[in-house]
Protein backbone atom coordinates (compact mmCIF):
# COMPACT_ATOMS: atom_id res chain seq x y z
CA UNK A 1 0.00 0.00 0.00
CA UNK A 2 1.72 3.79 -1.12
CA UNK A 3 1.87 5.34 1.91
CA UNK A 4 2.05 8.91 0.21
CA UNK A 5 -0.59 11.60 1.61
CA UNK A 6 -4.09 10.19 1.57
CA UNK A 7 -7.07 11.76 -0.51
CA UNK A 8 -9.27 14.64 1.82
CA UNK A 9 -12.92 15.34 1.00
CA UNK A 10 -13.28 18.08 3.47
CA UNK A 11 -16.12 19.75 5.38
CA UNK A 12 -18.28 22.34 4.03
CA UNK A 13 -19.11 24.01 7.18
CA UNK A 14 -16.39 24.02 10.14
CA UNK A 15 -18.14 23.09 13.67
CA UNK A 16 -14.96 24.99 15.36
CA UNK A 17 -16.84 27.80 16.65
CA UNK A 18 -19.30 25.94 18.63
CA UNK A 19 -16.16 24.72 20.79
CA UNK A 20 -15.27 26.22 24.15
CA UNK A 21 -11.94 25.97 24.76
CA UNK A 22 -11.82 26.85 28.54
CA UNK A 23 -14.30 24.01 28.83
CA UNK A 24 -12.89 21.10 27.09
CA UNK A 25 -13.66 18.21 29.27
CA UNK A 26 -12.49 14.87 28.02
CA UNK A 27 -13.52 13.34 24.89
CA UNK A 28 -16.74 14.98 24.34
CA UNK A 29 -15.35 16.86 21.22
CA UNK A 30 -14.53 15.83 17.91
CA UNK A 31 -12.70 17.44 15.58
CA UNK A 32 -14.60 18.65 11.93
CA UNK A 33 -12.25 15.67 10.04
CA UNK A 34 -11.48 11.31 10.49
CA UNK A 35 -9.34 8.90 8.55
CA UNK A 36 -11.16 6.22 7.38
CA UNK A 37 -10.10 3.04 5.41
CA UNK A 38 -12.00 -0.72 4.94
CA UNK A 39 -11.19 -4.39 5.09
CA UNK A 40 -12.77 -6.71 2.57
CA UNK A 41 -11.94 -9.89 0.62
CA UNK A 42 -9.26 -10.22 2.30
CA UNK A 43 -6.85 -6.39 1.73
CA UNK A 44 -6.85 -3.26 3.53
CA UNK A 45 -8.44 -0.60 1.08
CA UNK A 46 -9.23 3.12 0.19
CA UNK A 47 -7.70 5.03 3.02
CA UNK A 48 -9.21 8.74 3.11
CA UNK A 49 -9.37 11.32 5.11
CA UNK A 50 -12.97 12.46 5.38
CA UNK A 51 -15.68 14.84 7.43
CA UNK A 52 -16.30 13.35 11.08
CA UNK A 53 -19.72 11.33 10.67
CA UNK A 54 -21.70 9.18 11.95
CA UNK A 55 -21.18 5.51 10.93
CA UNK A 56 -23.92 3.32 9.23
CA UNK A 57 -24.23 0.04 9.98
CA UNK A 58 -26.29 -3.13 10.32
CA UNK A 59 -28.00 -4.14 13.64
CA UNK A 60 -26.29 -7.20 12.92
CA UNK A 61 -23.31 -6.36 12.52
CA UNK A 62 -21.19 -9.12 15.00
CA UNK A 63 -19.22 -6.15 16.46
CA UNK A 64 -22.10 -4.96 18.34
CA UNK A 65 -22.97 -8.45 19.91
CA UNK A 66 -19.74 -10.10 19.95
CA UNK A 67 -17.42 -7.28 20.93
CA UNK A 68 -14.60 -7.44 18.50
CA UNK A 69 -13.06 -4.59 18.71
CA UNK A 70 -9.82 -2.50 19.17
CA UNK A 71 -8.54 1.11 19.86
CA UNK A 72 -5.74 3.00 21.02
CA UNK A 73 -5.18 6.46 22.20
CA UNK A 74 -2.44 8.98 21.79
CA UNK A 75 -1.96 12.95 22.12
CA UNK A 76 -0.26 15.49 20.14
CA UNK A 77 0.43 18.85 21.86
CA UNK A 78 0.93 22.63 20.53
CA UNK A 79 4.22 23.25 22.06
CA UNK A 80 5.22 26.63 23.65
CA UNK A 81 7.07 27.45 20.30
CA UNK A 82 3.92 26.82 18.75
CA UNK A 83 5.43 23.78 16.81
CA UNK A 84 2.64 20.63 17.19
CA UNK A 85 4.24 17.21 18.49
CA UNK A 86 2.87 13.76 18.48
CA UNK A 87 3.92 11.89 21.43
CA UNK A 88 5.25 8.28 20.66
CA UNK A 89 2.90 6.96 17.90
CA UNK A 90 4.91 4.06 16.77
CA UNK A 91 4.78 2.82 20.44
CA UNK A 92 1.08 3.41 20.24
CA UNK A 93 0.82 1.44 16.68
CA UNK A 94 2.55 -1.65 18.19
CA UNK A 95 -0.09 -1.88 20.81
CA UNK A 96 -2.88 -1.80 18.38
CA UNK A 97 -1.17 -4.47 16.09
CA UNK A 98 -1.03 -6.87 19.40
CA UNK A 99 -4.57 -6.03 20.10
CA UNK A 100 -5.67 -6.95 16.82
CA UNK A 101 -3.80 -10.47 16.74
CA UNK A 102 -5.45 -10.80 20.22
CA UNK A 103 -9.27 -10.31 18.99
CA UNK A 104 -8.56 -12.02 15.72
CA UNK A 105 -8.97 -8.66 13.33
CA UNK A 106 -6.22 -9.04 10.24
CA UNK A 107 -4.30 -6.14 10.42
CA UNK A 108 -0.90 -5.22 8.25
CA UNK A 109 2.40 -5.37 9.73
CA UNK A 110 2.68 -3.06 12.58
CA UNK A 111 5.19 -0.73 10.79
CA UNK A 112 3.32 -0.47 7.84
CA UNK A 113 0.45 0.38 10.37
CA UNK A 114 2.83 2.68 12.42
CA UNK A 115 3.41 4.30 8.85
CA UNK A 116 -0.42 4.45 8.02
CA UNK A 117 -0.90 6.39 11.26
CA UNK A 118 1.92 8.83 11.62
CA UNK A 119 0.52 10.06 7.98
CA UNK A 120 -3.03 10.16 9.05
CA UNK A 121 -2.16 12.03 12.31
CA UNK A 122 -0.25 14.76 10.30
CA UNK A 123 -2.93 15.02 7.68
CA UNK A 124 -5.72 15.29 10.59
CA UNK A 125 -3.63 18.04 12.03
CA UNK A 126 -2.88 19.80 9.13
CA UNK A 127 -6.88 19.89 8.33
CA UNK A 128 -8.12 20.97 12.32
CA UNK A 129 -4.72 22.42 13.15
CA UNK A 130 -6.64 25.31 14.95
CA UNK A 131 -8.45 22.72 16.75
CA UNK A 132 -5.42 22.01 18.22
CA UNK A 133 -5.39 23.55 21.51
CA UNK A 134 -3.01 26.06 22.81
CA UNK A 135 -3.05 25.76 26.89
CA UNK A 136 -0.37 24.44 28.72
CA UNK A 137 -2.45 20.58 30.00
CA UNK A 138 -4.76 20.89 26.91
CA UNK A 139 -3.72 18.28 24.20
CA UNK A 140 -5.45 16.46 20.80
CA UNK A 141 -6.14 12.99 21.66
CA UNK A 142 -5.95 10.56 19.18
CA UNK A 143 -8.33 7.67 18.87
CA UNK A 144 -7.41 4.80 16.32
CA UNK A 145 -10.75 2.33 16.58
CA UNK A 146 -11.07 -0.71 14.51
CA UNK A 147 -14.32 -2.93 14.37
CA UNK A 148 -15.40 -5.64 12.53
CA UNK A 149 -18.22 -4.66 9.92
CA UNK A 150 -19.24 -7.78 8.80
CA UNK A 151 -23.26 -8.38 9.73
CA UNK A 152 -23.56 -12.09 11.33
CA UNK A 153 -24.54 -14.14 14.30
CA UNK A 154 -22.31 -16.70 14.23
CA UNK A 155 -20.03 -16.29 16.57
CA UNK A 156 -16.36 -16.46 14.89
CA UNK A 157 -14.13 -13.52 13.77
CA UNK A 158 -15.94 -10.74 11.03
CA UNK A 159 -14.74 -10.90 7.56
CA UNK A 160 -14.71 -7.09 7.01
CA UNK A 161 -13.69 -4.21 9.19
CA UNK A 162 -13.18 -0.63 9.33
CA UNK A 163 -10.26 1.43 10.82
CA UNK A 164 -11.13 5.26 12.02
CA UNK A 165 -8.75 7.42 13.50
CA UNK A 166 -10.54 10.45 15.16
CA UNK A 167 -9.22 13.52 17.35
CA UNK A 168 -10.73 15.53 19.92
CA UNK A 169 -9.36 18.69 21.70
CA UNK A 170 -9.07 17.96 25.71
CA UNK A 171 -8.54 19.20 28.82
CA UNK A 172 -6.83 17.51 31.86
CA UNK A 173 -8.67 13.57 32.59
CA UNK A 174 -8.53 14.30 36.18
CA UNK A 175 -10.11 17.67 37.50
CA UNK A 176 -8.32 17.46 41.01
CA UNK A 177 -4.61 16.98 39.73
CA UNK A 178 -3.21 19.72 42.49
CA UNK A 179 -4.74 17.79 45.11
CA UNK A 180 -4.20 14.22 43.75
CA UNK A 181 -6.67 10.96 43.21
CA UNK A 182 -8.74 9.17 45.71
CA UNK A 183 -8.48 5.42 44.74
CA UNK A 184 -10.45 2.44 46.28
CA UNK A 185 -9.33 -1.28 46.08
CA UNK A 186 -11.36 -3.50 44.04
CA UNK A 187 -11.37 -6.41 45.79
CA UNK A 188 -14.32 -7.99 44.39
CA UNK A 189 -14.83 -7.79 41.01
CA UNK A 190 -12.27 -8.50 38.65
CA UNK A 191 -11.03 -6.49 35.35
CA UNK A 192 -9.08 -9.39 33.21
CA UNK A 193 -8.05 -13.01 33.80
CA UNK A 194 -4.78 -12.89 35.18
CA UNK A 195 -3.63 -16.27 32.21
CA UNK A 196 -4.78 -16.15 28.61
CA UNK A 197 -7.60 -12.83 28.96
CA UNK A 198 -7.94 -9.92 27.44
CA UNK A 199 -5.84 -7.55 29.76
CA UNK A 200 -2.99 -6.52 27.56
CA UNK A 201 -5.33 -6.27 24.82
CA UNK A 202 -6.73 -2.40 24.35
CA UNK A 203 -10.60 -3.70 23.70
CA UNK A 204 -13.94 -2.72 24.95
CA UNK A 205 -14.41 -5.84 26.59
CA UNK A 206 -11.80 -4.80 29.86
CA UNK A 207 -13.92 -1.27 29.95
CA UNK A 208 -16.99 -2.76 30.07
CA UNK A 209 -16.25 -4.79 33.01
CA UNK A 210 -14.46 -1.63 34.45
CA UNK A 211 -18.01 -0.03 34.72
CA UNK A 212 -19.89 -1.06 37.61
CA UNK A 213 -17.46 -0.99 40.10
CA UNK A 214 -15.83 2.39 38.19
CA UNK A 215 -19.16 4.01 39.45
CA UNK A 216 -19.75 2.20 42.74
CA UNK A 217 -16.14 3.70 43.51
CA UNK A 218 -17.47 7.39 42.07
CA UNK A 219 -20.85 6.47 44.27
CA UNK A 220 -18.63 6.26 47.58
CA UNK A 221 -16.69 9.23 46.96
CA UNK A 222 -13.21 7.75 45.11
CA UNK A 223 -12.29 8.79 41.79
CA UNK A 224 -10.85 5.35 40.19
CA UNK A 225 -10.58 1.76 41.19
CA UNK A 226 -7.57 0.07 41.77
CA UNK A 227 -7.51 -3.35 40.26
CA UNK A 228 -6.20 -6.65 42.24
CA UNK A 229 -5.24 -9.86 40.37
CA UNK A 230 -8.08 -12.29 39.65
CA UNK A 231 -6.97 -15.45 41.12
CA UNK A 232 -6.32 -13.85 44.48
CA UNK A 233 -7.59 -10.52 44.43
CA UNK A 234 -4.48 -9.96 46.61
CA UNK A 235 -2.04 -8.36 44.02
CA UNK A 236 -2.34 -5.03 42.78
CA UNK A 237 -2.87 -4.81 39.08
CA UNK A 238 -3.26 -1.17 37.55
CA UNK A 239 -5.75 1.65 37.79
CA UNK A 240 -8.91 1.91 35.70
CA UNK A 241 -7.15 4.83 33.51
CA UNK A 242 -3.75 3.88 34.06
CA UNK A 243 -0.54 2.15 35.66
CA UNK A 244 0.49 2.47 38.97
CA UNK A 245 3.41 3.06 40.82
CA UNK A 246 4.44 3.06 44.29
CA UNK A 247 7.52 5.21 46.19
CA UNK A 248 8.79 2.57 48.83
CA UNK A 249 11.72 3.02 50.94
CA UNK A 250 13.56 4.67 48.38
CA UNK A 251 12.49 2.41 46.10
CA UNK A 252 10.16 2.80 43.09
CA UNK A 253 7.65 -0.45 42.48
CA UNK A 254 5.68 -0.77 39.63
CA UNK A 255 3.87 -4.44 38.85
CA UNK A 256 5.29 -6.13 35.96
CA UNK A 257 3.38 -6.79 32.58
CA UNK A 258 2.38 -10.51 32.61
CA UNK A 259 -0.52 -10.43 29.95
CA UNK A 260 -3.17 -9.17 32.70
CA UNK A 261 -2.01 -5.64 32.59
CA UNK A 262 -2.14 -2.96 29.92
CA UNK A 263 1.49 -2.08 28.84
CA UNK A 264 1.15 1.84 28.89
CA UNK A 265 3.57 4.21 27.12
CA UNK A 266 3.82 6.60 29.57
CA UNK A 267 4.52 3.93 31.67
CA UNK A 268 7.37 2.38 30.03
CA UNK A 269 8.32 6.65 29.38
CA UNK A 270 7.80 7.06 33.29
CA UNK A 271 10.83 3.64 33.46
CA UNK A 272 12.56 5.10 31.35
CA UNK A 273 13.47 8.64 32.81
CA UNK A 274 13.40 6.59 36.16
CA UNK A 275 16.36 4.41 35.39
CA UNK A 276 17.96 7.70 33.89
CA UNK A 277 17.92 9.17 36.99
CA UNK A 278 19.90 6.60 38.49
CA UNK A 279 16.76 5.52 40.46
CA UNK A 280 16.27 1.88 42.44
CA UNK A 281 13.07 0.69 39.99
CA UNK A 282 11.27 -2.99 40.86
CA UNK A 283 8.90 -4.33 38.38
CA UNK A 284 7.62 -7.11 40.31
CA UNK A 285 4.37 -8.59 42.22
CA UNK A 286 3.41 -5.74 45.19
CA UNK A 287 0.62 -7.18 47.37
CA UNK A 288 -2.17 -4.64 48.64
CA UNK A 289 -1.09 -6.03 51.83
CA UNK A 290 2.84 -4.61 51.54
CA UNK A 291 1.02 -1.30 50.40
CA UNK A 292 -0.98 -0.97 53.85
CA UNK A 293 2.32 -1.98 55.72
CA UNK A 294 4.53 0.33 54.47
CA UNK A 295 2.44 3.29 54.80
CA UNK A 296 2.03 1.66 58.38
CA UNK A 297 5.51 2.28 59.12
CA UNK A 298 5.50 4.91 57.51
CA UNK A 299 7.65 4.08 54.34
CA UNK A 300 5.06 4.35 51.61
CA UNK A 301 6.57 7.78 50.78
CA UNK A 302 4.67 8.96 47.21
CA UNK A 303 2.23 6.97 45.06
CA UNK A 304 1.29 8.10 41.32
CA UNK A 305 -0.28 6.96 38.09
CA UNK A 306 0.85 6.85 34.57
CA UNK A 307 -1.56 7.08 31.45
CA UNK A 308 -2.14 9.24 28.20
CA UNK A 309 -4.76 10.45 29.46
CA UNK A 310 -3.86 11.43 32.76
CA UNK A 311 0.16 12.23 32.19
CA UNK A 312 1.43 11.58 35.59
CA UNK A 313 -1.24 11.58 38.40
CA UNK A 314 -0.31 11.94 42.08
CA UNK A 315 -2.42 9.12 44.62
CA UNK A 316 -3.76 11.22 47.42
CA UNK A 317 -5.68 8.34 49.22
CA UNK A 318 -6.23 4.73 49.15
CA UNK A 319 -9.65 2.94 50.47
CA UNK A 320 -9.28 -0.73 51.25
CA UNK A 321 -11.86 -2.90 53.50
CA UNK A 322 -13.36 0.57 54.85
CA UNK A 323 -10.13 1.82 55.71
CA UNK A 324 -9.21 5.06 53.65
CA UNK A 325 -4.91 5.47 54.03
CA UNK A 326 -3.71 9.03 53.07
CA UNK A 327 -0.44 8.80 50.99
CA UNK A 328 0.29 12.48 51.03
CA UNK A 329 -1.46 15.61 52.78
CA UNK A 330 0.38 17.81 50.06
CA UNK A 331 0.31 15.75 46.61
CA UNK A 332 2.29 15.72 44.52
CA UNK A 333 5.21 14.15 45.79
CA UNK A 334 8.91 15.01 44.79
CA UNK A 335 9.17 12.51 42.36
CA UNK A 336 5.96 12.56 40.96
CA UNK A 337 6.35 16.07 40.46
CA UNK A 338 9.74 15.49 38.28
CA UNK A 339 8.14 13.03 35.93
CA UNK A 340 5.19 15.19 35.41
CA UNK A 341 7.72 17.75 34.39
CA UNK A 342 9.62 16.17 31.95
CA UNK A 343 7.61 14.38 30.43
CA UNK A 344 5.24 17.55 29.94
CA UNK A 345 8.45 19.35 29.21
CA UNK A 346 8.58 17.05 26.70
CA UNK A 347 5.38 16.87 25.31
CA UNK A 348 5.45 20.73 24.82
CA UNK A 349 8.99 21.28 23.29
CA UNK A 350 10.00 22.63 26.80
CA UNK A 351 12.51 20.08 27.16
CA UNK A 352 15.00 18.16 24.88
CA UNK A 353 13.59 15.03 23.60
CA UNK A 354 16.89 12.46 24.36
CA UNK A 355 15.20 9.56 23.74
CA UNK A 356 13.92 9.98 20.03
CA UNK A 357 10.12 10.04 21.25
CA UNK A 358 8.61 13.21 19.78
CA UNK A 359 7.29 12.66 15.97
CA UNK A 360 6.89 16.15 14.48
CA UNK A 361 3.62 17.45 12.85
CA UNK A 362 4.50 20.18 10.43
CA UNK A 363 1.51 22.85 10.35
CA UNK A 364 1.42 25.02 7.47
CA UNK A 365 -0.26 28.61 8.20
Amino acid sequence: MPLSRFPVTPVQQSRLSQVDFNHLGFGSIFCDHMFSMTYENGAWMNPQIQPYQALAIEPGVAMLHYGQTVFDGYKSFRGIDGEVRIFRPEMNARRLHASCLRLCIPIMGADELGEIMVQATRQLIELDRDWIPSQWGQSLYIRPLIIGTESTLEVRAANSYRFIIMTSPVGSYFTNLKKGVSLRVEDRFTRAASLGGLGAAKTAANYAASLLPGSESRSEGFDQVLWLDSNEHRYVEEVGAMNIFFKIGGKVVTPPLGGSILPGIVRDSALTLLRDWGLEVEERRIAIDEVVAAFSSGELEEVFGAGTAAVICPVASIGYKGEIYPVSSSPPGELTLRLYDELTGIQYGKLPDRHGWIVGAPVSA
